[in-house]
């Protein structure tokens, strides 16, 4: 891959993380952290979900297809991504204790077509850390 797919590729991810992220606020989630590296993963976007039944720490991972075939973005959040998804998320509960007590949720974010306006697709709960 040249240098300069690699930044065009970089630069289609940023936009589609923007755009989830905007359609996250826009739904009532707070922004707790962005781009949360660790050790074998990182998070896209941690968000706490403020609902009736009290706060949900969501970790989120955003998926830019420019197309949605082959099963769009959710497709590619296989067995692999989502063990490093919850070593990530662990990593990040032990060094953020006061969100560790609250429950956790592991959502994904479709974005694809335009990268400039991407369709947002938001799979609530797409998976669960003891189902890997």
């Amino acid at each position: 891959m040249t240098e300069r797919a690699t930044l065009d590729r970089r630069a289609r991810g940023n936009l589609a993380e923007s755009a989830a992220r905007d359609a996250l606020l826009r739904a009532g989630l707070r922004e707790v952290a962005s781009n949360a590296n660790y050790r074998g993963g990182e998070l896209d976007l941690v968000m706490l979900d403020r609902g009736r039944d009290g706060d949900t720490l969501v970790f989120v991972e955003v998926r830019y297809r420019s197309s949605a075939a082959f099963g769009g973005g959710a497709a590619s959040v296989d067995v692999g991504k989502r063990r490093k998804l919850v070593h990530a998320a662990q990593s990040f509960l032990g060094q953020h204790r006061q969100y560790s007590n609250l429950p956790c949720r592991f959502d994904v974010v479709e974005a694809d077509g335009d990268p400039q306006a991407p369709r947002i697709n938001w799979l609530r709960d797409a998976f669960r850390a003891d189902d890997i």
